[in-house]
């Protein structure tokens, strides 16, 4: 777990590496002190209008890169390439609310009865395709077991019940989520 002062860090530089490329200043990313906050982890940025609406969203589920790094470089991702939506405009930037996952490991789920709406985030695939939604996401939108499995697939531009289908292949994770 964060503490609170590490989330305001993360937060932080989530705001500035966005306000640094609106600026023409490439990203505010620098390495931290803090052990925790240069630990490998995988992170997601959503950026959510005032009205709630989310603005943007991208992350990454590997840890392949410090956490500080990865919430920076996915800030800028969600702002300027989710290719859901134009590019953030340095006007919109104040009326942003800027929320971080950042993600456990990774597993293979083999009993689905297991999966905790909330608490669970979901990756299914199948063939060359894959879908990721995000623990709140369910929870958000008062979805039961099966829609959120029904809409992972979906994400993953496969039918709604292919999680039923031999083959594939659902996996879960947690995430600590916070924001502004």
């Amino acid at each position: 777990m964060l503490s609170p002062e590490q989330r305001k860090k993360l937060l932080r530089i989530a705001r500035e590496s966005i306000e640094a490329v609106l600026e023409g200043r490439g990203d505010a990313a620098t390495p931290q002190p803090d052990p925790e906050l240069n630990r490998p982890s995988g992170a997601f940025v959503s950026l959510h209008t005032k009205a709630g609406e989310l603005r943007g969203c991208i992350g990454s589920i590997a840890p392949v890169a410090p956490l500080s790094r990865a919430v920076a470089s996915n800030a800028i991702n969600a702002a300027f390439r989710d290719p859901r939506f134009h590019p953030v405009r340095r006007e919109e930037l104040p009326s942003l609310a800027i929320e971080i996952s950042v993600m456990s490991p990774i597993e293979l789920l083999t009993e689905l009865e297991t999966i905790e709406i909330g608490r669970d985030g979901l990756i299914v695939s199948r063939g060359g395709r894959a879908g990721l939604l995000l623990p709140q996401v369910a929870s958000e939108n008062g979805w039961d077991r099966e829609t959120f499995l029904d809409q992972t697939c979906v994400k993953a531009g496969l039918s709604p019940d292919a999680w039923r289908s031999p083959g594939c292949r659902i996996e879960r994770f947690s995430a600590e989520v916070f924001g502004e």
